[in-house]
């Protein structure tokens, strides 16, 4: 049976190595790690879960033993898509390399550039970063690649999903031509196949399991839901309480950062020890809550595809699939979460009736069929709330279909013209000797009310009124008479402009 010893390492690192505890390598670090001391390009494809994480970092540090840093110019790097597995792989460091003085720079979103600034200026060995912070490093001026002899990148097809390809094209061209690349992947869709053409030079494919298969150490199960949030979420805890017993912690994946959030509250208003990780949240926050679920301060973690990929963390008994995955490369990695270093472990997917195309992707991607907990979808109960069909009276979204009346309805098209109108008409054909046209009956003369009869006297009076000179500026005028001061208690004079009328109110409007 191959060992440790048996591979090649310094005996540093195999000191580190025992310390941990390890002594017989996985498939593929059994397979990766020869190549990789012989400075040789290496294409590793493993299911996750399998120890990929030690396949690159044991043999970096066997061959960092030689060689000094350079302020700004780090001598190897690593590219992960999360800064949860970025962090995860400074750990490694960190314990696999105690014997060796090695600067470690970690260079991820939602931390200050200054402090990682004042690493890269003492000299990394070790830069692990990013794709995004790595550039605005760069971009800046602050980091030069040209010492790079070892590239890694980790996660390649979570790196696709993610919209990373562009970057790592654009960082690959950085590097020196020279250098030794490492590329780990669980999964190898044709564009990251294109990429590795494309960086690779005649590398090494070490793969020890099927691509996208899942580790046959977790129990996988179907579980059949109503298509509504909260009957999802009811299933779900009463599926948390039936496995109660053997369910020491789990981990609950949800497709949206929103949904995440939403559950999380769920389950703490009902008493469950919950905490919620996704990509908004500051990088403390999600430090401290990654922390506390490791450590047993938590026993469910809600999270996002962010948890989905390269975290290990080895004991945890349950994954629940609050949504189906529409990758369906992402089932694979979120199942592989439990089951890991030969432990036991289970899966559950709720499925609602819209969620049969993606468990076809599914299945067809891993090869198998997932056995159902409690009777497949045929055996879901139809009622008023999770019946497809809308319910009598109301429509799909479950809104009355009653029909309004129109505005209109019960009344006449046309409004009866005001009396003005119709005075003003009676004016025109006056005037022009033409019968006037009115939506009523015509207006009889001797059926005028008095309002009517003073409104059209004061209409005749202004056309019949001269025009008023133009008005002088203000400042040539007389000062305007107070007309309350002369007038007397008999006097029966309008009280108003008087004589002093403006020009604009003599205009001839048409009413």
């Amino acid at each position: 049976m191959t060992t440790f010893a048996d591979l090649g390492l310094s005996p540093k690192v195999l000191d580190a190595v025992e310390a941990a505890g390890y002594t017989i390598p996985t498939p593929i670090q059994a397979g990766a790690i020869p190549h990789a001391l012989q400075r040789k390009d290496v294409l590793g494809i493993a299911q996750t879960g399998t120890g990929k994480t030690a396949s690159f970092v044991l043999p970096m540090l066997t061959l960092l033993e030689q060689g000094r840093a350079r302020a700004r110019m780090p001598r190897t790097l690593i590219l992960e898509p999360t800064r949860e597995l970025a962090a995860q792989v400074e750990e490694n460091f960190v314990k696999y390399g105690k014997n060796h003085r090695l600067n470690v720079a970690l260079l991820i979103g939602g931390v200050s550039f200054d402090d990682q600034l004042r690493k890269l200026e003492r000299g990394a060995d070790v830069l692990i970063a990013t794709p995004g912070r790595l550039l605005d490093h760069f971009e800046r001026g602050k980091l030069l690649l040209t010492g790079v002899d070892i590239l890694v990148i980790d996660e390649a097809d979570r790196m696709l999903d993610m919209g990373f390809i562009p970057d790592i094209e654009r960082i690959c061209k950085l590097i020196p031509f020279t250098r030794q690349t490492l590329f780990f992947s669980a999964t190898m869709p044709p564009e990251i196949t294109k990429l590795t053409e494309q960086f690779l030079h005649a590398p090494v494919r070490v793969e020890v399991a099927k691509a996208a298969t899942t580790a046959k150490t977790v129990e996988q199960q179907l579980v059949k839901s109503g298509k509504k949030d909260w009957e999802k979420r009811a299933k779900l805890r009463d599926l948390i309480r039936a496995e109660e017993d053997g369910l020491k912690n789990a981990i609950i994946f949800c497709n949206r950062k929103k949904d995440v959030s939403e559950l999380f509250r769920s389950l703490v208003k009902h008493e469950f020890d919950a905490g919620a990780l996704h990509g908004d949240m500051d990088q403390r926050a999600r430090t401290t809550m990654l922390a506390n679920f490791k450590d047993g301060k938590l026993k469910i973690l809600v999270a996002s595809d962010v948890a989905a990929r390269g975290l290990d963390i080895p004991d945890v008994s349950h994954v629940f699939n609050f949504d189906v995955p529409i990758h369906s490369e992402d089932y694979v990695h979120r199942i592989g979460r439990t089951g890991r270093a030969g432990r036991s472990g289970k899966a559950f997917t709720l499925v609602t009736p819209a969620d049969v195309k993606h468990l076809a992707s599914i299945e067809k991607l891993i090869g198998e069929d997932i056995n159902w907990y409690d009777g497949d979808l045929a055996t879901l109960p139809v009622s008023e709330e999770t019946d497809e069909a809308p319910r009598r009276g109301r429509n799909a979204r479950g809104k009355s279909e009653t029909k309004r009346k129109p505005r209109n309805e019960g009344r006449e098209r046309e409004r009866p013209q005001s009396e003005i109108d119709i005075i003003a008409a009676a004016d025109r054909a006056k005037e022009t000797g033409e019968q006037p046209v009115t939506a009523e009956e015509p207006v009889k003369k001797t059926a005028e009310k008095p309002q009517k009869a003073a409104i059209k006297a004061d209409n005749e009076q202004r056309r019949a009124r001269p025009a008023a000179p133009q008005e002088q500026p203000r400042r040539e005028q007389e000062p305007r008479r107070d007309h309350r001061r002369d007038r007397n208690d008999n006097d029966t004079s309008p009280v108003g402009f008087g004589d002093e009328i403006p020009a604009f109110m003599l205009i001839d409007t048409k009413i």
